[in-house]
Order: C-alpha cells, then structure tokens, then sequence
C-alpha cells in the first residue's frame, strides 16, 4: 500500500520503519528533523506538511501527544483533510479525547474521507517488538481493510465499536495501569519499610495472583531505579487527565484514578515528568523516607 505516517517520536517511529519494512511504500511527516534521518536513509518520502503526506498515501496513520496536535495535523491549514483523497483512511493511534474523535471523524466524513481511531499500549518495547495492543473505533469494514498494517505493528488487534470506542478502551487501559502501577509502588514501600528483599518479593508475586506486566515490568524498573522512559510520566498525567475530565462530565465517581493522578502530578512538581510512570515509587519512597 502507500501508507503515510505523522509523527515519529518514541512510539511512531518504530511502527513507521515496521511498516516500511513490511514492503508498504511510506511518506512521513515529523516537526523534527532529527526524527526524519532514518527515514531519509531507508528512502521514504519526506514530506513538508501532513497534507503532502496524504496526497501521497492511500492510509495516513498519525501519532502525535495530544488532541490539540491531532485536530492540527487533521484539520489544520496544512492538514491530512486538504491532501486526502476519498476513501482514503486516516488512522489515529494518538490518544486523545473520544468526544475530539468524534468531531474530526465527522468532518473527514464530509469529505469522503474514513477514520478509525486506534490507540495503542504496550509502550516503547511493543512499539519496537511490534507487538502492540491496538484498540480501534471505526467502520468494521474499513477495520478490515487497515487489519493486514495493524498486524505488522501489533500482536493484540481489537475492534470495539463505532469512533471514539477505541480511545474510551484506551482510557479504561490507562485506569487499570495507573493503579497498577501505584500499587507495585505501595508494595515496594512495604518491602523497604520491613527490610524486605524487593527482588525476591517480586520473584514470589510473579507466581501468584499479583502477576502481571507491570509487575514484571515497571516492578522491576522500581528495583534498579532505571526510569527510562518506556511511556513518559507527562505523557500518562495527560491521559489521566482527559480520564478524570470525562469522568466530571458524566457525574462519574473514580477515586482510584483520581488518587494515582495525584503521584503523577506529584512526578512533574519534582520535576521528574519525562521519566518513566514507574518513578512514581520514588516519590512514594521519598515520602516515606
């Protein structure tokens, strides 16, 4: 297929080269230039403005941080919608507001234009396995066509329902994360205060019904105190955010949510927001201290 791709940061870049290796011929478009220099070596089409782009593509995929970015790169003067062909598809895996989804949906709509949002979580190490949880909103029809690109970069490919329903997954993902994450964290805090071994804590949890990825994952990023960003701090308090946001406007009570935001806000007054969430435990740490 031609496929373009907007936004090549942590996550688009690697599932941009996925898709160009696949044999799919690819345009790209990234703020940064410094973003663009493995695409010039592999010879993709680099492109000016979004709209190059989806002149040049039969699917524009984009992954940028947040709605006001997507609604630019959509619908902006130099946007994907003065570009795209009809029936072209353009594909969200950004993870934004599903209320913003919607809209922008609606507007490509009037231009013959199909949209399917499909945001993703498995973080950098999925990105660059390809082995991503992708959860798509859209025409299951067009799903359909879009299913043979997903599965070059993801290995769990779920169509829920109509636009907006793979960002509201999305926001159940980061809820159950967030907490997940907060609670490894309390665990540790106990494991210190008792003069525990953390790691043989941990060896023992992963055979019982604590497992899970984040225990395995962000448990063990706690240990060593490596806070590489897998998924950056900032990145996941905008998430929760746009959670606690909908959550206020559908008279929705989810204090859990609203307690694991509080570490990460806690994370960006220290300063510490471009670290991984898992760094959470080191402002719990230093709470406790």
């Amino acid at each position: 297929m031609h496929v373009g791709y907007i936004g090549l940061g942590l996550m688009g870049r690697p599932c941009a080269l996925h898709l160009h290796n696949a044999g799919h011929r690819l345009a790209v478009y990234a703020r940064r230039q410094v973003s663009l220099a493995p695409f010039e070596e592999a010879g993709a089409n680099i492109c000016m403005t979004p709209a190059a782009v989806a002149e040049d593509s039969d699917v524009i995929f984009v992954n940028v941080s947040d709605t006001p970015d997507v609604e630019e790169v959509v619908l902006g003067e130099q946007g994907i919608i003065h570009g795209a062909r009809p029936d072209s598809v353009v594909v969200d895996m950004s993870t934004i507001s599903p209320v913003a989804t919607r809209e922008i949906a609606a507007r490509l709509g009037e231009k013959g234009i199909h949209m399917l949002d499909a945001p993703v979580s498995g973080g950098s190490m999925g990105a660059e396995g390809g082995t991503l949880s992708i959860m798509v909103g859209g025409d299951r029809e067009i799903f359909e066509r879009i299913l043979p690109l997903f599965e070059v970069m993801g290995s769990n490919i779920v169509h829920i329902g109509e636009n907006g329903a793979g960002q509201v997954t999305k926001a159940c993902n980061q809820i159950v994360i967030t907490q997940t994450i907060a609670g490894v964290a309390e665990a540790w805090c106990m494991a210190d205060a008792m003069g525990v071994d953390k790691n043989r804590v941990r060896q023992a949890l992963m055979g019982g019904f604590a497992s899970s990825r984040i225990m395995e994952l962000h448990g063990q990023k706690m240990i060593d105190g490596d806070y590489t960003p897998g998924f950056k701090s900032v990145l996941h308090k905008k998430d929760m955010n746009m959670v606690l946001q909908a959550a206020s406007a559908l008279g929705l009570s989810l204090p859990g949510s609203a307690l694991a935001t509080q570490w990460l806000n806690a994370l960006a007054g220290q300063g510490d927001d471009e670290l991984d969430s898992s760094a959470i435990y080191k402002i719990m740490k230093k709470l406790n201290s």
